[in-house]
């Protein structure tokens, strides 16, 4: 059986008119103005969230004998990530190409 894919579909819920559609979306041009932040609808306040106290212990290593500082991302990398020697210093693969 062939189907007519560009008749017009009539089912029972195309019965609402336009009217009553308008009225059961709010309208977005309205001046009513949501005031609920988005990223936290719910509005509470994660335990632990305020870190300003906090410090951190971290143990900061300064570059190995088979390591190097990139002078053009900062980057500490290894020895057989070195493309070239520039005036300033050596420079990685990664930021030669």
């Amino acid at each position: 059986m062939a189907t007519d894919y560009d008749a017009p579909r009539k089912t029972e819920d195309d019965s609402e008119s336009i009217e009553a559609l308008k009225e059961r979306v709010p309208d977005k041009l309205s001046g009513n103005v949501d005031v609920e932040d988005a990223d936290n609808p719910s509005g509470f306040e994660l335990p632990g969230a305020d870190l300003s106290d906090v410090e951190l212990d971290v143990v900061v290593l300064p570059p190995q004998a088979d390591e190097f500082t990139c002078v053009s991302c900062f980057l500490v990398k290894h020895r057989s990530q070195i493309d070239h020697q520039s005036k300033l210093g050596p420079i990685c693969v990664e930021c030669a190409a």
